[in-house]
């Protein structure tokens, strides 16, 4: 898979389980640590921990692996694919870190034509 249909499958898994403000951003002309963020929140610290477990579930149905998976116990989840990076918070934890203000140099991929809302 390219490192833009993980993230279009990673952006799906996240809407069908009702994720938050689902943005999509390409990274890849202002860091080298990935070709895209994904950047969700989810209601609560239990709809966090199931937005990251469905996108690791649809991600390994493509034989695709998190090299790396931080914050199980916090109010972030970080899921690292190399090319792509999944950041699921509570609406606290996206707000005090605002991940779009410090990757504003970054483009935002318009997702409408792979979400359902």
């Amino acid at each position: 898979m390219t490192p833009r249909e993980i993230a279009e499958a990673a952006v799906k898994a996240l809407d069908s389980k009702l994720g938050e403000n689902i943005c999509l951003i390409a990274t890849t002309k202002v860091t080298v640590v990935s070709d895209y963020f994904v950047i969700v929140n989810g209601n609560s610290n239990t709809h966090v921990r199931a937005l990251a477990d469905e996108v690791e579930y649809a991600l390994s149905q493509q034989g695709i692996e998190a090299t790396h998976i931080e914050g199980r116990a916090t109010g972030w989840i970080l899921l690292d694919y190399g090319c792509v990076v999944v950041h699921v918070f509570t609406p606290e934890a996206r707000e005090y870190y605002n991940l779009e203000k410090l990757w504003a140099d970054g483009e935002v991929v318009d997702i409408s034509s792979f979400t359902e809302n």
